[in-house]
């Protein structure tokens, strides 16, 4: 839709707080080229387009949980098996954590997300889950009372830092060690107010404790205050007790 026929060009054209005049006028309306389908669609694959649905996803992100309690954010595999000690641990701790007054954050995955989820539903407590898009792993488990899917990894783990006042880490695999490492990282360097890091299953990280502290630390690219950051246990009764120690609740 341009002129109508028998119309001509107008000489001066307003569209919001532009003024456009003789040669510049443009034909149409700017609700007429938003509306008009026709054209290219390889625009919504271009980067400027990518930088609004990640402002999207802060703003879906802050606004669902801008008004949890406080909050401690578990986890663990998505491959933990249902019938195992570690998903009964997940369950327990995700109960503990409610009735110490915590509402309980996952990836709100299967597994050990699932477990702790499944604990604090059953607790009567807020079982948040942040999922992400994956292209081998269902949606969300259906022990998640608030949920939100994400496309980017960054996003979901601002919404893990930014909404939690400790952290539990349960066994898992790189994508649990990908949100350990962050963590640490950002309690290192200052880049978040310390909050509480503890790593349940001491057989499990033992492996990983020994290497930071006889590799990474003795070769001198960690101090040793460090290995302050995290705490390790067995017992869903003490990882509680630190979180809420260090939380101050």
């Amino acid at each position: 839709m341009g002129i109508p026929e028998g119309e001509t060009k107008p000489e001066e054209q307003r569209l919001g707080p532009v003024l456009r005049r003789r040669d510049q006028v443009q034909p149409g309306t700017t609700d007429q080229r938003l509306l008009d389908t026709e054209g290219d669609s390889e625009w919504v694959h271009t980067d400027p387009w990518r930088v609004m649905r990640i402002q999207s996803e802060f703003v879906e992100g802050f606004g669902a949980l801008a008004e949890l309690p406080s909050a401690i954010s578990v986890f663990g595999s998505a491959r933990t098996k249902p019938d195992s000690p570690e998903y009964a641990a997940g369950v327990r701790l995700g109960r503990a954590l409610v009735e110490a007054g915590f509402a309980v954050i996952t990836g709100g995955g299967p597994g050990a997300m699932e477990a702790a989820n499944k604990g604090a539903r059953e607790a009567k407590g807020v079982s948040v889950g942040l999922g992400i898009e994956l292209p081998f792993e269902q949606g969300l488990n259906s022990h998640v009372d608030i949920g939100v899917n994400f496309r980017y990894f960054f996003v979901r783990k601002t919404m893990f830092v930014k909404y939690a006042q400790g952290f539990v880490v349960l066994p898992g695999g790189l994508g649990t060690l990908d949100e350990l490492f962050e963590a640490l990282t950002l309690v290192q360097t200052r880049k978040v107010t310390r909050f509480p890091i503890v790593l349940f299953g001491t057989e499990y990280w033992k492996g990983l404790v020994d290497w930071l502290r006889d590799s990474v630390v003795a070769g001198g690219k960690a101090s040793e205050r460090d290995l302050l950051l995290f705490h390790v246990t067995d017992d869903v009764d003490e990882a509680v007790a630190l979180v809420t120690k260090e939380t101050g609740k």
